[in-house]
């Protein structure tokens, strides 16, 4: 087969050059770099896959993401084409993910972003970089998936009471873990921290918003190694400044553009490419809904990643030398499988739904 590889380093596509030496191997540094003739394209979630996509790679049959989540990944438009989907599952992560959870979470009770960049100015005092103890706190999990599963686990080596918050109940692991269920609604109420490991769906799309927020318990810190849409960027900064929440560790955004550039630079390099594009008036910003609401979101997560109470890392939760093995090893495997004529891990697609607001669980 002629496989397309995006968003790879080098150390990958050794690995996939060595496994897949039987196959034609492409490294792309982006969709437009793909070859047309190219039959399976190896993704993550930083590249969306439409209609489009499908469009200009006629030969394409495969479509293998190196990740459990597929909301980059137009299922309807690939079942249309007669394309196969695949992807890696939870089981990578389970550990990786989880640690990273309590890194943020250390990291804003004990202040660490002011330390930094109070000693790189080489002065402090110990009343403004005074934290607070993770013993005897509550701690919520929304969404107890195998990865929530395990950072309710390490919540109890800290000494934490544990709540979980899900649609659907595994009342043995409640039980062998120590923890206890609640609705969304009353985790709001009772948590001093809470971790958000649920999937992007139409009903945990905007699940934390300014609604949810005003339910909050004030002085809530809230990690989230999900999915950026899961919480509203706009209600999230708000909550920030009102002192509701009094910290975030996000590890992804609404917008993930920002945190390998600038919003004015993305913004600059898209007027640019509309001035060589085209010699069509620029239409008003006013006029066009969906590129101010593009705009606000940009600007939004952009303000994030300079706000004193948040911590963002770039979507690195899964990036450990053993997740990341784990995550190649699977994606030979679904190349392989599907070229053998047995596909594996094959994703189903859904009917389409819009992403409502969700305010409860």
């Amino acid at each position: 087969m002629i496989i397309a590889f995006l968003d790879t380093g080098s150390l990958e596509n050794e690995y996939f050059e060595r496994e897949l030496k039987d196959h034609d191997l492409f490294i792309c540094d982006s969709l437009e770099d793909c070859p047309a003739e190219a039959e399976a394209l190896s993704v993550f979630v930083n590249s969306k896959i439409d209609a489009s996509v499908l469009k200009a790679h006629k030969a394409l049959r495969l479509i293998v993401t190196r990740s459990q989540t597929v909301d980059h990944i137009d299922l309807q438009a690939c079942v249309r084409r007669g394309v196969t989907v695949s992807n890696v599952g939870a089981g990578y992560g389970e550990n990786t993910v989880p640690e990273h959870v309590f890194a943020l979470l250390l990291a804003l009770s004990r202040r660490l972003r002011v330390a930094f960049d109070m000693m790189a100015g080489r002065g402090f005092t110990y009343e403004n970089l005074r934290g607070i103890e993770l013993h005897g706190r509550t701690l919520g999990v929304v969404g107890t998936g195998r990865i929530g599963r395990q950072v309710l686990r390490l919540a109890k080596a800290f000494g934490m009471t544990t709540l979980g918050c899900d649609t659907h109940r595994d009342k043995e692991a409640a039980a062998a873990l120590g923890f206890r269920y609640v609705k969304f609604s009353k985790m709001l109420e009772l948590a001093d921290y809470i971790s958000v490991n649920v999937p992007l769906t139409p009903s945990t799309y905007h699940l934390f918003n300014r609604e949810t927020f005003a339910r909050c318990k004030r002085g809530l810190i809230l990690v989230n190694t999900a999915r950026g849409p899961v919480i509203e960027s706009e209600a999230l900064i708000e909550a920030l400044d009102s002192g509701i929440v009094a910290g975030a560790g996000l590890d992804v955004l609404e917008d993930e553009r920002v945190m390998r550039k600038r919003a004015d630079h993305i913004l600059t390099d898209q007027i640019l490419a509309h001035l060589q594009s085209s010699f069509a008036p620029v239409e008003p910003l006013g006029n066009n809904t969906e590129r101010v609401t593009e705009v606000r979101s940009l600007l939004q997560n952009s303000t994030l990643l300079s706000h004193p109470n948040v911590i963002v890392t770039p979507h690195i939760g899964f990036n450990s030398y053993e997740a990341v093995e784990r995550i190649n090893r699977t994606t030979v495997e679904n190349i392989m499988g599907f070229a053998a004529g047995t596909p594996r891990n094959v994703v189903a697609a859904k009917a389409r739904k819009a992403m409502p607001r969700r305010t409860a669980m």
